[in-house]
């Protein structure tokens, strides 16, 4: 009689390890940098990226609106390209990723394109008025025609939680860069380790210890050294991080904007490695209150950014 051998077991997938520890994976692997070009010509062609994006300072202070000035359903650039998303969705490194971490019939929450606008583009009186903010989302001085991409000119260390108050921390952002990102393309700052204490509300604790080093304190007593880490790739780079990780960008310092695809995905009703990971965070998963910068009417009243001490 042959023995049966048992299936031999199957390793975890190293992005649940490397979410464990750094709280983000930064895939070997690039998606299609052929069909990143491609979509980003396109996307390029649906507007001037550059200063006819925005409304003149008349025009903003006739009506300013700091709210609902991001893409939604229905004003989102992206709905235009859901068929030519495949290379990212269904590429096997991405998607095998995905699953180990959120499990099978994983959620897409949100999915758009997010551009850094170079100073040569940002008129010189919004220059004025966002210096020094936390947060300069363009959105509330973007014509209203162009609000279906995210417009950022540098945001600070922020966690992707600081969107969902009461929310679990039951999601990670997947970002895409589409074209060669350099130091000086507002490239993202992760904090590995961040995640570890938790939810925190932002503007968040932190101190520059060196090139790389920074304290991070979670305003209830605890607090992290943790370890900075710039991204920077060719298109078609690819990241991961959990909802919980300290990340920002600096103003755009090229001559020229920076595109990429930014996802929210959400755990699926089954297994998932994201359980092991939020079982190993010394904080909340969840906040009551997740910023203190904004107003009741969106407008920034908090000034200071560290990801600029870099």
């Amino acid at each position: 009689m042959t023995a049966v051998r048992a299936p031999a077991p199957v390793a975890p997938h190293p992005a649940i390890a490397d979410f464990i520890q750094d709280g983000a994976h930064v895939f070997d692997d690039l998606v299609d940098p052929a069909a990143a070009a491609a979509l980003l010509a396109d996307i390029r062609a649906t507007r001037p990226f550059d200063h006819r994006l925005f409304l003149s300072e008349v025009e903003f202070d006739a009506d300013p609106q700091h709210v609902g000035v991001n893409p939604r359903p229905g004003r989102n650039l992206l709905e235009r390209f859901e068929d030519r998303l495949g290379f990212v969705e269904q590429a096997p490194h991405i998607a095998g990723a995905l699953e180990a971490l959120l499990g099978q019939g994983y959620e897409l929450l949100n999915r758009k394109v997010v551009c850094g606008v170079p100073q040569t583009s940002v008129p010189a009186w919004l220059r004025a008025r966002i210096l020094g903010n936390p947060v300069n989302n363009l959105g509330a001085y973007i014509r209203p025609e162009y609000r279906d991409v995210t417009y950022f000119y540098g945001i600070d260390f922020h966690q992707d939680l600081i969107d969902y108050r009461d929310r679990q921390a039951d999601f990670l952002t997947l970002y895409v860069y589409l074209h060669p990102v350099s130091r000086l393309d507002a490239p993202l700052f992760l904090l590995t380790g961040s995640h570890q204490l938790g939810g925190t509300v932002f503007p968040h604790d932190l101190t520059h210890n060196g090139p790389e080093s920074w304290t991070y304190r979670d305003g209830r007593g605890g607090e992290a050294a943790v370890t900075q880490r710039l991204l920077t790739g060719p298109a078609g780079f690819a990241a991961i991080w959990h909802a919980c990780t300290l990340h920002g960008t600096q103003p755009d310092a090229a001559d020229h904007e920076r595109i990429s695809l930014r996802y929210l995905l959400a755990r699926g009703p089954g297994p998932a490695g994201l359980n092991q990971v939020n079982a190993a965070l010394k904080g909340p998963l969840a906040l009551p209150q997740t910023r203190l910068d904004l107003a009741s009417d969106g407008k920034a009243v908090v000034k200071g950014n560290t990801v600029n001490q870099v």
